[in-house]
């Protein structure tokens, strides 16, 4: 017997979802605070819509009125959903404008153009409005009626953001790398390895006059003056692979300083030798 009895269920559950909906002495009016009376007055139809679109000025209201019914019993119910759609079918551009149902079914909106609401899409003076009204419920099969054209004075320009600039499409950045490091000519690279090899030649000619044993290169008095020009070339060297030319003259200022007085100890050294017949 369970299963008969779901069976019934389920059909009354389909039956009550497929009810129908439909309106009940839907109206348009349009007012204007320059006159008294109704510009214009128009009943409404499911069927098809208005003939003639409706103008609105700045000084138009537009009032629309009906009730929400279920068609075989024609008791007003108050949907989930109730929705006006004002789209533009020349930009593409469209608004929803919710619309509040009494729990008898009762909807009244007002479209007041000196304070438009800002869901009304940008709007042209030569494109209409085409205006759907949209109920929705879930107990109820959905209703979707394109009710009139409607005509609304053009709206302003957006004003325009500080910051809207910034979110444009900026140019396409092109790198320009830097040409690759000319290397000078041989032979000018061969005189200035002449001119920086010089002071060894220089310092190995003296070494051969005087003739230095080998005993005294390694003296402590001789051997600190050779340890900085050694570090003199080292610096040299650095300067070619990575130093900049501030760090070599700082470096090499220092180690000036260090040479001086190393040099004139091992002169001195030397000298005090060679009158002692050492």
């Amino acid at each position: 017997m369970l299963f008969p009895i779901s069976l019934l269920l389920l059909a009354a559950s389909s039956v009550q979802a497929a009810t129908l909906l439909t309106l009940q002495s839907p109206r348009v009016v349009i007012t204007s605070t320059t006159t008294k009376d109704p510009i214009r007055s128009e009943p409404l139809s499911l069927a098809h819509k208005l003939t003639h679109p409706l103008n609105l000025t700045q000084t138009s209201t537009l009032k629309l009125t009906f009730q929400i019914t279920e068609k075989e019993s024609g008791k007003g119910i108050q949907p989930h959903q109730t929705f006006l759609r004002f789209y533009d079918a020349q930009s593409g551009e469209e608004g929803i404008q919710p619309v509040r149902v009494t729990s008898a079914g009762k909807a009244k909106f007002e479209l007041n153009m000196s304070k438009p609401p800002v869901s009304l899409p940008p709007t042209t003076a030569t494109s209409p409005l085409q205006v759907t009204l949209l109920i929705g419920s879930p107990n109820h099969t959905p209703l979707s009626a394109d009710l009139f054209d409607l005509y609304v004075p053009a709206s302003q320009p957006a004003p325009v953001h500080q910051d809207e600039a910034s979110f444009h499409i900026l140019p396409e950045i092109n790198h320009t790398f830097r040409a690759e490091q000319k290397l000078p000519p041989r032979p000018i690279s061969a005189v200035f390895a002449l001119f920086v090899v010089a002071p060894w030649v220089f310092l190995l000619g003296l070494w051969s006059q005087n003739a230095p044993r080998p005993t005294h290169l390694a003296s402590p008095h001789i051997l600190p003056f050779i340890a900085t020009l050694t570090a003199f070339e080292a610096l040299l060297f650095w300067y070619w692979v990575d130093l900049k030319l501030g760090q070599v003259l700082s470096y090499g200022a220092i180690l000036g300083v260090a040479t001086i007085f190393t040099g004139k100890h091992a002169l001195a050294n030397i000298g005090s030798r060679r009158l002692g017949g050492k």
